[in-house]
């Protein structure tokens, strides 16, 4: 009897033990440097090489540029939902974004004062106050609304982010920022730095 007693408690004790281990397996895989071989969450099969859950219908494309702004330069002009990152070689990448519906479309110079990965997304009291469903704060990931990249301008509360709605891009839906697909998205935001000149042309 006692043995018995004694397996069914070294049994118990197993289980417990593996659940701790189940809970604590998140934090081992981001803490654990032997674990380096599993990929991050944006390469399991919805990374860039899979679209990020699609594309767009506005392809990326080189086009001639003869404009007053300088090499590095993003041009944005909201009535074209167009972006422009001026080449140095007389050229400008160009692509398809979507923008501020009406009443929250908007011109200007800024800077590209921060840039951030899988960035978490904190509605601002404003929106909140227009959709009072939304969270508080959404950690960063696939089903984040800003995607896999943004891009913060100024002090402002815009940004030119990432969408999981490719569907959107060419539109005029979002409360100011500029969304791109997370593929064209991840393409501008390994081109350009904290510092880059943004020109919103409405």
């Amino acid at each position: 009897m006692g043995q018995m007693m004694g397996l069914k408690t070294l049994a118990a004790a197993a289980v417990l033990a593996g659940s701790a281990m189940l809970a604590a397996a998140p934090a081992m895989a981001l803490d654990n440097p032997f674990l380096g071989i599993f990929p991050k969450p944006f390469d399991f099969g919805v990374g860039p090489k899979a679209g990020y859950r699609g594309a767009s219908s506005i392809p990326r494309q080189t086009v001639a540029y003869a404009g007053p702004y300088s090499a590095g330069t993003i041009i944005i002009n909201t009535a074209e939902r167009r972006l422009y990152l001026v080449q140095p070689d007389g050229t400008a990448l160009k692509y398809g974004i979507g923008v501020g519906r009406d009443g929250f479309r908007w011109g200007g110079n800024k800077t590209i004062t921060r840039k951030a990965e899988w960035p978490g997304w904190t509605p601002p009291p404003q929106m909140r106050k227009r959709r009072p469903g939304l969270p508080s704060y959404m950690p960063g990931g696939i089903e984040n609304p800003l995607g896999a990249r943004a891009m913060y301008l100024g002090s402002s509360l815009y940004r030119i982010h990432g969408s999981n709605e490719p569907e959107t891009i060419g539109q005029a839906v979002s409360s100011g920022c500029f969304r791109m697909t997370n593929d064209d998205v991840t393409d501008l935001y390994e081109r350009v730095n904290v510092g880059t000149r943004v020109v919103v042309l409405n």
